[in-house]
């Protein structure tokens, strides 16, 4: 499964990061940066706090393999 995180420094220091599963690809990095700017600019999720900013963004790519013990 592919996870595209898009990772925010908060006003704490911290970092938030929200997932799309499945993204489309290939990414765009352009659009990704307007994306994050947008999340941003609108206020959506309070508790990244006034002040922060993107801190980066990457692909996450994961293999499950999942076991039937009976």
């Amino acid at each position: 499964m592919l996870t595209l995180e898009l990772q925010f420094l908060k006003d704490d220091g911290k970092t938030a990061t929200f997932s799309i599963d499945n993204p489309t690809l290939p990414i765009e990095e352009t659009a990704v940066n307007a994306v994050m700017d947008t999340i941003l600019n609108a206020g959506v999720f309070r508790t990244l706090g006034p002040n922060s900013r993107k801190k980066g963004a990457r692909l996450v790519e994961r293999t499950v393999t999942e076991y039937d013990l009976q």
